[in-house]
């Protein structure tokens, strides 16, 4: 099993967890924030969200703001998300990097205030096609991509963080995206049944799709996203402007709740993948199993994936996704972080 620990981490959980947090009123010139509405994806790079939901942890440690109730909403993948935020329907969104530069381009008014995952995801071609892609990689390392020329692959909407990747993966090897093969818009289950009926030839989806599919013999999982895009910001936590100016301290306690449900996933791996079970429905050792054999690992720190996600800000105008190159001060505000880990550690760095 794969963890991702630290001495932060492990000081950061008996902080957190023994109530020793500094304790925040909501400011004098904002009114409390009496419902808070987030927004999240059924997919483990999102678990913390998930956690916290289910241990109860939003509405208790939010209810000193006067928060008296917290609600989350379920998408598919993160365009639709960040427009019903566009839309002013989400407070805070656990999404995928790519997302939020496409929306705060067109208008929102939001911030990344912490990271969520690192890599993870994965490319599952059909079984007969992956023995196909494998045999040409044992020719030439690269030459495999050639199996997929005139496939049909499935990933989450253009301008999602699955749909840039495999976008620019494809470019950096010689196959264009738009004339070598079709790249279709599912969700990971509808992708998962497609590969099944035959529909489509492989997905790029994150995780547990790609576990579920090679476990039902659907597919096979070829290649990683760590091997698209070494330590590729995966998922990030994004909180509205306004939550971030009128109340602070609010979307401080945010962030730890954050972090605390992040650490308590690394460290209880077992009873995470419950969660998620019973979340979407899905059997408790496939979960078990994904998380073991996939490249990605939970964070918080969002200055892990910043300069990742500058790059993505620079592929997605490139591609056309975006007016204007966005920059770090467009995209983040790192401060409450900041203020959050030193005030729980103030001998220790973040992790970068």
């Amino acid at each position: 099993m794969k963890k991702f620990t630290s001495t932060l981490s492990i000081l950061v959980v008996a902080v957190l967890l023994s109530g020793l947090a500094v304790v925040y009123g909501p400011t004098e010139a904002s009114r409390p924030v009496k419902c808070l509405r987030i927004g999240v994806q059924p997919i483990t790079t999102q678990l913390a969200e998930m956690t916290a939901m289910a241990k109860g942890w939003w509405e208790k440690d939010l209810a000193k703001f006067g928060v008296q109730k917290v609600t989350d909403r379920e998408f598919p993948s993160g365009p639709p998300e960040m427009q019903a935020m566009l839309a002013g329907g989400l407070d805070i969104a656990y999404v995928g990097a790519t997302p939020p530069i496409v929306a705060i381009d067109r208008g929102l008014k939001a911030k990344i205030v912490a990271g969520t995952q690192i890599q993870g995801s994965a490319l599952v071609l059909s079984p007969s096609l992956a023995k196909q892609y494998k045999e040409l990689e044992k020719v030439e390392k690269g030459k495999g991509l050639e199996a997929l020329k005139g496939k049909i692959i499935a990933t989450l909407p253009p301008g999602s963080i699955h749909d840039t990747i495999l976008r620019r993966w494809l470019i950096q090897n010689s196959v264009d995206p738009e004339k070598d093969l079709g790249i279709v818009s599912m969700d990971g289950g509808g992708a998962i049944s497609a590969l099944i009926a035959g529909a489509i030839d492989g997905f790029f989806m994150p995780p547990a799709n790609p576990t579920i599919a090679a476990s039902r013999g659907a597919g096979e999982i070829v290649v990683r996203s760590g091997e698209m895009w070494p330590q590729h910001a995966e998922s990030c936590l994004v909180v509205t402007d306004r939550l971030i100016h009128e109340h602070p301290d609010l979307v401080r306690e945010v962030i730890k709740i954050h972090i605390k449900a992040t650490v308590y996933n690394i460290n209880h791996p077992d009873e995470a993948a419950q969660i998620y079970a019973e979340r979407v429905g899905w059997d408790v050792d496939k979960v078990k199993l994904s998380f073991e054999l996939w490249d990605g690992h939970w964070v918080y720190d969002p200055y892990i994936g910043l300069d990742c996600t500058l790059e993505y800000a620079k592929v997605l105008y490139g591609l056309g996704f975006t007016d204007g190159l966005l920059t770090q001060e467009d995209l983040f505000d790192t401060s409450l972080y900041d203020s959050v880990v030193q005030e729980i550690l103030t001998e220790y760095q973040p992790i970068r």
